[in-house]
């Protein structure tokens, strides 16, 4: 198979973004370090638990529309989609990003276009075009880099990826442009443009948004608690108000991203530090959860 778009990361998004793109008749060849994901995948089964997900992904692999391998092959499209967590002092580790953009480096010809769509720091996209023009300076302004991060929700991917509106940035108008017509060919939500650097920003404002939302109620239940007043009768009172909308309690911020992405938003920008630091309201959570739970076994 000669891919058309070939996917570095085959993870919670990586997968089924492949799987999707080759649902769609296009050759796409899914990148991961970790062989056994591979020989999985090959055979038309998956790693995951993702609802949708294991008959596109044997349609695909049947059809030959899709295989994975450990090794990256020449394409037109390249989507980066690994991991990037942060390390014990909560700065962003981009290494992933850096390796599997150095991987596909090499591969690179001229009008091809370049995706990060990994959660990123402000400025990544950048800074992964400086290594590329570094090592291959031929390429300056003769390629197309963009970022497009995901937004959807787990249990409800396959759905989201195609109907969910995204947000295109690229380090120039023409890299928008390009990223665009690609996903127009697999997105039934708007698609809108911007530059990459607000297309970062947007992803972590996202989830640094819903992070204070789902602390604001959680502290509110402790207050409550303290002044027995019912919590949920409060809200939902609260909530009839036209332009208030109080999220419901619970024990803390978990997922993929809401937990995470609030300290990329803080790297470099440490003023933000006490907006989005989970640490003093997560240890109310665990403290009010524990205590719940004592209550009602003595019960």
């Amino acid at each position: 198979m000669n891919p058309e778009v070939v996917t570095v990361g085959l993870g919670y998004i990586g997968l089924p973004t492949s799987a999707l793109i080759a649902s769609h008749g296009t050759n796409v060849l899914g990148v991961d370090v970790n062989k056994k994901v591979v020989d999985t995948i090959n055979k038309g089964s998956i790693h995951i638990v993702e609802p949708d997900l294991e008959d596109i992904v044997f349609k695909a692999v049947k059809k030959g529309n899709l295989i994975a391998s450990t090794n990256a092959s020449p394409a037109n499209v390249y989507l980066i989609v690994v991991p990037t967590p942060f390390k014990e002092n909560h700065e962003p580790d981009i290494s992933y990003i850096e390796a599997a953009t150095k991987g596909i480096i090499p591969l690179l010809k001229k009008r091809d276009l370049y995706i990060i769509e990994s959660t990123s720091p402000i400025g990544t996209t950048e800074k992964m075009m400086k290594l590329i023009y570094t090592s291959r300076p031929e390429l300056k302004n003769e390629i197309f880099i963009a970022y497009c991060p995901e937004r959807v929700l787990p249990g409800n991917v396959m759905h989201e990826l195609v109907e969910n509106d995204r947000v295109i940035g690229g380090v120039d108008k023409a890299s928008t442009k390009k990223a665009i017509s690609f996903y127009s060919k697999y997105v039934k939500g708007e698609l809108h443009a911007t530059n990459a650097r607000t297309a970062e920003m947007c992803k972590l404002v996202e989830n640094s948004s819903r992070d204070v939302q789902i602390a604001f109620a959680n502290e509110l239940s402790l207050i409550c608690d303290k002044a027995t007043i019912n919590v949920w009768e409060l809200i939902r009172l609260a909530n009839k108000h036209p332009r208030v909308n109080i999220l419901k309690p619970g024990c803390g911020v978990g997922g993929h991203c809401i937990a995470v992405d609030p300290w990329f938003l803080v790297n470099g920008n440490e003023e933000l530090t006490k907006v989005v630091d989970d640490n003093s309201h997560l240890e109310g959570y665990r403290k009010r959860c524990k205590e719940e739970l004592i209550k009602r076994k003595e019960l």
